[in-house]
């Protein structure tokens, strides 16, 4: 990641936003975070509408949710409305490689588009 780049920097300021507890368990702070058109392909392989994960991490996200640890986090500017960000995740045994596409609105950077592939150790 470029040093000091601003905008691959709020995006990923607002990517680990989205991975508190805090943050997902609420509607409104989750949907400042996420683009009008945002859709997402979980893990699960679910394709996710902005709606049905707003709702989805309400339901299911509480404050003994196990912490979400993050590595390899990589981002690029790709146009000076877009950036890419690349990262793992793993969670209660769980990991997945993630990529991102954040969105700069006149709301600020908006989360557009999020993917989820699980893998295991050894499949880095």
């Amino acid at each position: 990641m470029p040093e000091h780049d601003p905008a691959v920097e709020a995006a990923v300021k607002g990517e680990l936003a989205l991975l508190d507890p805090d943050v997902r368990r609420s509607p409104e702070r989750v949907g400042a975070l996420l683009h009008p058109g945002f859709r997402e392909f979980g893990a699960s392989g679910r394709h996710w509408s902005r709606a049905a994960i707003i709702a989805a991490l309400a339901e299911t996200t509480d404050l003994e949710s196990p912490a979400v640890v993050t590595s390899r986090v990589h981002g690029v500017q790709l146009a000076p409305d877009l950036v890419h960000l690349t990262f793992d995740t793993e969670c209660d045994g769980r990991r997945a490689h993630r990529s991102s596409l954040w969105r700069r609105t006149e709301q600020g950077w908006l989360l557009y588009f999020h993917q989820a592939t699980p893998f295991s150790e050894g499949q880095e």
